[in-house]
C-alpha cells in the first residue's frame, strides 16, 4: 500500500508537471530540487542540466545579486513580478517576469520556489511595434495625406441627442491642448472619438500615436511608454518610446486603468514637467504631447480598486466624457441597423433591402454588451447569408442574440415536462458559455473574465458540456 506521504508526494508533483508557467524549486543552499518542462522549455535546457544543480552552476550570467531564487533564500521576503533577463548556457536570451517566494516548514526556511512568465516573444513583438510607430512618423512626415488617425467626426454616425451632444463638445475640445479622458464601455467608440479629435485638432498634421496600457506587460510598458538606452538590461539598445514618437502630436493612451500604478506614478512626472527620460539614461528630453486617455471602468470606481492613481486622475481628467452604451440609446438601434445594412451591401456588392419588424424588435430586446462593435458584427454575420432583394430574417440572426428571446419565450411557455432543477441549471449555464465564447469569438481567457471564473474552470466545464 502506498504511503500516505509518498502518495501526496506524487500527486503534487503531478500537478506541478500540468501548470503552463515555468515552476522551479530550490532547497536552503540554492540546490535545484524540482525544474518543470516549461521552466526547462522557457530556459532552452534539459531538466537534467538543472535538476541538482547549483542555480548558478545551471544559470552562469545570473549572479548572487541577479538570481531572484539566491535573493529569496538570503533574505526571506518574497518578490513579485520581477522583470530578469538573462542567458542560458547555450545563448540564448531569455525574458521573463518573475515572482519568487520562500518556502517555509516550522518557522525554518528550508528552500524558494519561482514561478515564471515567457516575455521573450512580447518583448520581440513589442520592438517590433515601437520600429513600426518609428516608421510611420517617417511616413506622416513625407505624406501627409495619409494619416495614421482615421476617423473624422463625419464619421460618428449617431441619431441619439446625448451622443450628439457628446460629439459636438469633442470638437469643441479639440481646439486645445488640454487632456482629455473618455470612459466607455467596450465597443461604445472610443478610438473613434479620439482619432476625430486628432484629426480636428492643430496637431492634426502631426503624430498620433495608441498604446493600449492593457496589451503589454508591465515591465515593457515601461521601455515602450519612455524608451531604452543600450546597457539599461541585458540586450537593450536606444529606441524612443512612444512619447518621443508622438512629439508635436497626440498620444492616445487607451485602458489606463491597466496600467500599473507604479508606473503611473512615473508617467505623472512626464506629464507634469513635458520631460522624458529612457530606461537606464539621466537625459532629459522635452516632448510636446497633448494625452488623450481612456478607461473601460468608472474613473471613480478604478480609484476605488486602487487600479487609478489620484494624482495622475486630476492630471489627466481636464476634459471628460462618458460615451453612453448602446442599451441606452434605443432610438440609435434601427438607425444603425440600417447604416450597416448600406455599408456591407457597398462592400459585398448585395441589394438587401433591411431587417424585417420582427428581425428589428429581437434587435431592439437584445442588451449589446460589446456595443456598436458586437451590433455591426451581428449585421456582417447576416448580410453573409442574406439575399438580394430580401430582407434579414430573425433565422439569420447571430445564435447569441436570438437566444435571449428563445429563452424568455420558454419561460412563458407552459410547461409540460418540469425537470430537475440540476438539469435546468446545467442547460442555462450552457447558454450563458456559449453566449460568452460567441462574443470573444472563441476567446476562453476573455470568456472566463466575463463570466468571472478562472480560464482553468472554464476550460473544464466547456470539456463536461
Amino acid at each position: 500500500m502506498i504511503s500516505k506521504s509518498l502518495e501526496t508526494a506524487e500527486t503534487l508533483n503531478a500537478i506541478l508537471k500540468t501548470i503552463d508557467e515555468g515552476i522551479h524549486v530550490v532547497d536552503a543552499d540554492g540546490i535545484t530540487i524540482f525544474y518543470n518542462s516549461v521552466a526547462a522549455s522557457l530556459d532552452g535546457l534539459t531538466s537534467d542540466e538543472v535538476h541538482h544543480h547549483h542555480v548558478l552552476d545551471a544559470f552562469p550570467s545570473l549572479t548572487k545579486e541577479t538570481s531572484t531564487l539566491i535573493k529569496v533564500i538570503e533574505t526571506g521576503k518574497p518578490i513579485y513580478n520581477e522583470h530578469q533577463s538573462y542567458t542560458n548556457r547555450k545563448g540564448k536570451q531569455i525574458d521573463t517576469v518573475n515572482s519568487t517566494l520562500p518556502l517555509w516548514l516550522n518557522g525554518e526556511l528550508i528552500g524558494a520556489v519561482e514561478v515564471a512568465k515567457d516575455l521573450s516573444k512580447i518583448k520581440v513583438l513589442s520592438e517590433q511595434l515601437i520600429d513600426l510607430q518609428k516608421k510611420m512618423k517617417v511616413k506622416k512626415k513625407t505624406n501627409k495625406d495619409q494619416p495614421f488617425a482615421a476617423y473624422h467626426f463625419t464619421d460618428i454616425i449617431t441619431d441619439d441627442p446625448e451622443l450628439k451632444e457628446v460629439k459636438l463638445q469633442c470638437n469643441q475640445a479639440s481646439q486645445t491642448n488640454s487632456p482629455i479622458m473618455l470612459y466607455g464601455e467596450t465597443g461604445t467608440g472610443k478610438e473613434m472619438f479620439v482619432q476625430a479629435i486628432h484629426n480636428s485638432s492643430k496637431r492634426a498634421s502631426h503624430p498620433f500615436v495608441v498604446q493600449n496600457c492593457a496589451a503589454i506587460p508591465g515591465p515593457l510598458l515601461e521601455g515602450i511608454l519612455f524608451g531604452t538606452t543600450k546597457g539599461s538590461f541585458t540586450g537593450a539598445i536606444d529606441r524612443p518610446g512612444v512619447f518621443e514618437l508622438a512629439d508635436g502630436g497626440t498620444l492616445f493612451l487607451d485602458e489606463l486603468n491597466s496600467m500599473p500604478v507604479e508606473l503611473q506614478a512615473k508617467l505623472l512626472r512626464v506629464v507634469q514637467e513635458g520631460v522624458v527620460e529612457r530606461i537606464g539614461s539621466h537625459v532629459s528630453r522635452s516632448v510636446d504631447v497633448r494625452i488623450i486617455s481612456a478607461l473601460n471602468e468608472r474613473p471613480d470606481l478604478c480609484m476605488d480598486k486602487g487600479k487609478l492613481r489620484r494624482d495622475l486622475y486630476y492630471r489627466l481628467n481636464v476634459v471628460y466624457f462618458e460615451l453612453p452604451p448602446l442599451r441606452q440609446r434605443k432610438g440609435d438601434i434601427a438607425f444603425l441597423v440600417k447604416h450597416f445594412v448600406d455599408y456591407f451591401n457597398l462592400n459585398f456588392g448585395k441589394k438587401v433591402r433591411g431587417v424585417t419588424p420582427e428581425a428589428e424588435n429581437l434587435i431592439k430586446r437584445y442588451s449589446w454588451p460589446g456595443n456598436v462593435r458586437e451590433l455591426k458584427h451581428a449585421i456582417e454575420h447576416c448580410m453573409n447569408f442574406a439575399e438580394d432583394d430580401s430582407l434579414i430574417e430573425v433565422s439569420l440572426l447571430p445564435r447569441h442574440v436570438t437566444i435571449n428571446n428563445e429563452l424568455d419565450a420558454g419561460f412563458r411557455k407552459e410547461l409540460t415536462t418540469i425537470p430537475s432543477l440540476r438539469q435546468a441549471l446545467g442547460d442555462y449555464e450552457k447558454q450563458i458559455i456559449e453566449m460568452a465564447l460567441q462574443h470573444t469569438s472563441g476567446n476562453i481567457l476573455q470568456a472566463a473574465k466575463i463570466l468571472g471564473v478562472p480560464r482553468q474552470t472554464l476550460q473544464y466545464k466547456i470539456k463536461q458540456k
